[in-house]
């Protein structure tokens, strides 16, 4: 019974890690298993570290946010504020009081969320880019990109590549488990996906030792996602200028890497130079495919940020952004719409009621 039921097992195992899958013809998982410098080779089993990693990364962000309650600011307007908008109103002060009272019960500030969700990401990317922009520098495949493929697959695994491999794979299963707990936007779908192309293609990459093409691809995707989480924190700190410029910055750092650096250095490499000097085999298609689908996926980012750029370079201000989810304006709109009863809970829908203590766009994730 126990070699029956082994068996079905043994199989399924031989074909998730057949070598004719994986590797280029004539190269065994065997082969792979000599001395090294390093790490060694990669291998897959290195990607079970990842999981506790990313439960470590996702507390270190929980414990990060906690410090949310001291970026709140002042519980109530100041006292100038409070008159002004009494007067406009035709409100007493206690009044309005009592209405900011009862939002600040009724939810937690949105904006303080998201500032607080784009201020780690901003601070793991920019890291995370200076780490691998100072790896690369002294990498050989940064000034030459063919040498990804020499002598390929016996390109041994160094602890600076290693870390920056298994990094980069852990965040973003961070993300995954993060997704479903940050506010939901309108991206959500698409973001999944993005996830799940990301996780795939960094960990594909790594069994078969495709390492070095992919550091290009994760530091190249680095240098603008720190740039728009900087846009994002400028705008809910309500510095309309400097959100304006940074995300000009943002959208032309992402049209130059992701629709020029991208499709003609990296995929010019991926599918022609490598064909030329290693040739075809069955996991290289399937990494191909998922660099075409996440060049598809830059093509639909590009377009909705080319809107949003357009419109700050005619307006002179950032609208919103098509893919975030639905926000309220200002203090006064909010107070505004309560004018009948602010103070009582079962006059109006809170769900559906404008939320938030700033106003302006707010910027969908990337």
């Amino acid at each position: 019974m126990a070699t029956a039921a082994q068996g079905p097992l043994s199989l399924l195992w031989g074909w998730l890690w057949s070598e004719r899958f994986w590797l280029p013809q004539n190269v065994t998982w065997a082969d792979l298993e000599g001395p090294a410098d390093g790490y060694g080779y990669p291998r897959g089993r290195h990607i079970l570290s990842v999981f506790p990693l990313a439960a470590g990364i996702f507390f270190v962000r929980l414990l990060f946010e906690r410090g949310a309650p001291l970026w709140e600011g002042p519980r109530y307007p100041d006292k100038k504020r409070l008159e002004g908008l009494s007067k406009q109103l035709d409100w007493n002060v206690r009044k309005i009081q009592c209405w900011f009272r009862h939002r600040r019960n009724q939810d937690k500030p949105p904006t303080l969320t998201k500032f607080c969700e784009s201020m780690w990401r901003f601070t793991f990317y920019l890291c995370i880019f200076c780490y691998g922009i100072r790896f690369l520098w002294s990498s050989p495949w940064f000034w030459d990109i063919r040498q990804c493929w020499h002598n390929y697959p016996f390109q041994p695994l160094s602890s600076g590549l290693y870390y920056y491999y298994i990094m980069e794979l852990a965040f973003y299963w961070s993300l995954m488990f993060s997704q479903f707990t940050d506010i939901k936007r309108k991206d959500f779908l698409i973001m999944f996906v993005h996830h799940l192309v990301t996780i795939g293609l960094i960990s594909f990459s790594y069994i078969n030792n495709m390492v070095r093409a992919g550091t290009l691809i994760m530091c190249l995707h680095d240098v603008s996602d720190f740039l728009l989480e900087a846009a994002k924190l400028a705008n809910y700190a309500k510095y309309q200028r400097l959100c304006d410029t940074l995300f000009v910055i943002f959208s032309a750092v992402f049209m130059v890497t992701r629709l020029g650096i991208y499709p003609f250095w990296i995929l010019n490499t991926t599918l022609f130079e490598s064909w030329e000097i290693i040739g075809p085999y069955a996991s290289w298609w399937l990494l191909n495919g998922l660099l075409l689908t996440l060049q598809v996926l830059h093509v639909i980012w590009s377009y909705l940020i080319a809107r949003i750029a357009l419109k700050a370079l005619i307006r002179g201000k950032v609208s919103k952004d098509d893919r975030s989810d639905v926000e309220s304006s200002s203090e006064e709109e909010d107070v505004t719409t309560c004018t009948k009863s602010p103070c009582d809970s079962s006059s109006s829908n809170g769900a559906n009621r404008v939320n938030g203590h700033m106003g302006g766009s707010y910027w969908a994730e990337e």
